[in-house]
């Protein structure tokens, strides 16, 4: 267990620094009353590669605690080890700063948008994100495994550089811009489900009743995204977001 406090500190003292790495340089400027902020072009993407290489080699400290505690109390011994080998491979790539996982996944960013920010490009949002994706995923010291083709059926050519990235965009109060980045492997993907219930129909029990038929193909340990209301497409956006990993 002195290794994976060991660990638990690491992780702790990176994330704690984090934000060093990729602050925000902007200028502001007075209009009307209001504050505006100019984000340039290369902070913004450069924040976008710096985030996405640092998430490859780091697991989250809420996912190390949880671990960590599933290790404690786990009393099969073949779990037990199975725990362990997960915290001893997040130690590996912490100190190594290599992946956590060869599957290195498909980018998926939340942007909440101030209504007070402008850039100092005419680069679309999306532009700008799929170049920080293509500058991480070929960092020549740190390469991620390209998975997105195009089209996604036919010829399915890979992209090479992992884009296009998924983007949502929020916009918000304030002249600020908050970036929330996701590397999502396949295996979690490719298990996703969405069904429309009866007001009668119990979500638990729906829940209950569809993990099993999963199947394998879904790294351990697995932790659940539900969203819900909406059109199918605001549901599926709910159970996208990032959890906080709990017991």
């Amino acid at each position: 267990m002195k290794e994976v406090a060991k660990l638990h500190g690491l992780i702790h003292s990176n994330y704690d620094s984090s934000l060093d790495r990729s602050i925000h340089h902007f200028t502001r400027t007075e209009s009307a009353g209001e504050s505006m902020s100019v984000i340039s072009r290369e902070d913004f993407v450069g924040s976008i590669a710096d985030g996405l290489q640092y998430i490859s080699f780091y697991h989250p400290p809420d996912f190390i605690r949880a671990m960590t505690r599933a290790f404690e109390r786990e009393e099969s011994p073949a779990a037990k080890n199975a725990i362990g080998q997960i915290l001893l491979n997040s130690k590996m790539a912490a100190l190594g700063q290599r992946p956590v996982c060869q599957d290195t996944g498909i980018v998926v960013v939340f942007l909440k948008f101030g209504l007070n920010v402008d850039f100092d490009t005419n680069d679309s949002v999306q532009e700008m994100v799929d170049e920080g994706v293509r500058r991480a995923y070929t960092n020549p010291d740190n390469p991620l495994r390209a998975s997105v083709v195009s089209p996604p059926i036919g010829k399915r050519h890979n992209t090479g550089d992992n884009t296009p990235a998924v983007v949502h965009t929020e916009l918000v109060a304030g002249d600020t811009i908050e970036i929330t980045l996701a590397a999502k492997g396949g295996g979690s993907e490719n298990k996703a489900r969405f069904s429309t219930l009866n007001p009668s129909d119990s979500l638990s029990d729906w829940v209950v009743e569809t993990i099993p038929g999963m199947g394998a193909g879904w790294c351990p340990p697995g932790i659940l995204g539900i969203g819900l209301g909406g059109t199918p497409e605001k549901g599926d956006g709910a159970g996208q977001g990032i959890p906080d990993v709990t017991d």
